[in-house]
């Protein structure tokens, strides 16, 4: 039996693996969450045959419901509150790790090794962090609580006694792990920590906050793994806390700044409708076109790219975007989709935005890969984009966005904003693009435009 457990560690860590890798890709992405989802299947179930926990009709009936609440909560989320649910995916990882940590730590005898008794700590930190922290990332998102940071007086220094005290409480509860009340408060402190650490972090920055907390996720689960002495859960924990960090530190390179500016800048507004107007308070004003005036252009051209953004998402206007596309390239126009690292909520947002609608994988192409096309584009449509196309980020010292790449949009032919407003991005620095003699400002729901743009287009085929 001992070798069935260990082929089948083997066997679920090397899908996790394979998984992971998949995932770097979008042709490849679902392909690669099957892989992890019968990886992660295989080692439950194993797991708890092994351990003799339950039995098999109690293994099937928990796999059955768990299953079913999932097919049930993936069907029926919008794509515009898959970044509440990832949010709350982590806080469940999180939780889950304290418990089992927990319930871990009630059966010891006093025994226990040095190291199990510091990853229990860790285990049950992290695990709690992640938890409150989650909470807070799905409030701000879901317009619980507002998206602007938050920050109480002496804040850093409050976050720092709470990180001494959860260091102490940690070193007692090793010195002394029969006296429980050591581990109750750390966790206590870890949860009054996760409210701490997130608040303070602006919507701007969710999609950096979400990677983080997905890594601190994983962390808590491979440290539940040296709990366990369970080998797939610490490898499985180690891929989702490295790639975890990977990913925060490719949003912070795409945002040029540091993680440390994310965590502690206090950036971003209260939601994507903050300061308005002109740069610097100058008097301007824009030319208002309709979707009509968007069509009678869109006749006129060779190429256009896309730069969708959160406004797209919100609008739930994917499906007629896609319609769009294909209209034009039915007439011969290239048409190419822009896609920016920080568009959108959550890390890679947009692609699955635009997969759902069934939009080919090889017409999105990152930053890096199409910034020098836009100098000989006709049309750069920005559909509900704001600070990823800010110019002010190349020029203004001091802007919050200043030094962060952005798509090149400013350099096409003509720029089409479809926006609800004149309202500012997450980061509130008004967007000086929208005063420019090239820009056509489409004012509206981004469904209700570009379906009108749709049906101008079909009459004049």
């Amino acid at each position: 039996m001992i070798y069935l457990e260990q082929f089948s560690y083997l066997l679920a860590s090397a899908l996790f693996i394979i998984g992971l890798k998949m995932l770097g890709s979008a042709k490849t992405a679902r392909k690669g969450n099957q892989y992890s989802m019968f990886a992660m299947a295989l080692a439950i179930v194993i797991t708890l045959i092994i351990s003799g926990i339950v039995g098999p009709l109690q293994i099937i009936v928990g796999l059955v419901v768990g299953g079913l609440i999932g097919v049930v909560v993936a069907k029926r989320i919008e794509m515009t509150s898959m970044p509440q649910m990832v949010a709350l995916f982590n806080g469940f990882g999180g939780v889950a790790s304290t418990l089992v940590a927990y319930s871990e730590y009630m059966r010891f005898t006093g025994a226990e090794s040095l190291d199990v008794n510091v990853t229990v700590v860790l285990s049950l930190f992290i695990g709690t962090v992640t938890l409150t922290g989650s909470l807070i990332a799905f409030a701000k998102l879901q317009g619980i609580m507002r998206g602007a940071p938050i920050v109480l007086p002496m804040h850093q220094i409050l976050n720092l006694l709470l990180m001494l005290g959860a260091v102490g409480f940690g070193v007692m509860n090793v010195m002394e792990p029969s006296v429980q009340v050591w581990a109750i408060l750390i966790i206590a402190v870890a949860a009054i920590f996760g409210v701490t650490f997130v608040i303070p972090i602006g919507g701007a920055d969710m999609p950096v906050v979400i990677a983080l907390l997905n890594s601190y996720s994983g962390l808590a689960a491979s440290a539940t793994g040296f709990v366990l002495s369970n080998n797939v859960l610490i490898i499985a924990g180690a891929l989702v806390g490295a790639s975890g960090l990977i990913l925060t530190q490719l949003m912070c390179d795409a945002m040029n700044r540091s993680l440390f500016n994310v965590l502690f800048g206090a950036v971003g507004t209260n939601d994507s409708t903050g300061e308005s107007g002109a740069p610097d308070g100058e008097q301007k004003t824009v030319t208002r076109y309709t979707a009509e005036d968007a069509a009678m252009i869109m006749d006129t051209v060779q190429s256009v790219i896309i730069v969708p953004g959160y406004g797209l998402a919100v609008a739930q206007a994917q499906h007629v975007l896609y319609e769009m596309g294909e209209l034009l390239s039915a007439r011969g126009i290239d048409v190419k989709y822009a896609i920016h690292p920080v568009a959108g909520r959550m890390p890679g947002h947009m692609n699955v935005l635009l997969a759902e609608a069934n939009v080919p994988y090889d017409v999105l192409y990152e930053m890096d890969d199409i910034n020098d096309d836009f100098q000989n584009t006709d049309v750069a449509l920005i559909i509900g984009a704001n600070d990823v196309v800010n110019p002010s980020a190349r020029t203004k010292k001091d802007s919050p966005l200043y030094g962060m790449p952005i798509l090149n949009v400013d350099y096409a032919r003509t720029v089409m904003f479809v926006k609800r407003s004149m309202g500012a991005g997450f980061a509130g620095e008004a967007n000086p693009l929208f005063f420019d003699d090239k820009t056509m400002m489409v004012f509206g729901d981004a469904k209700a435009v570009i379906t009108g743009l749709v049906k101008s287009l079909k009459e004049d085929s």
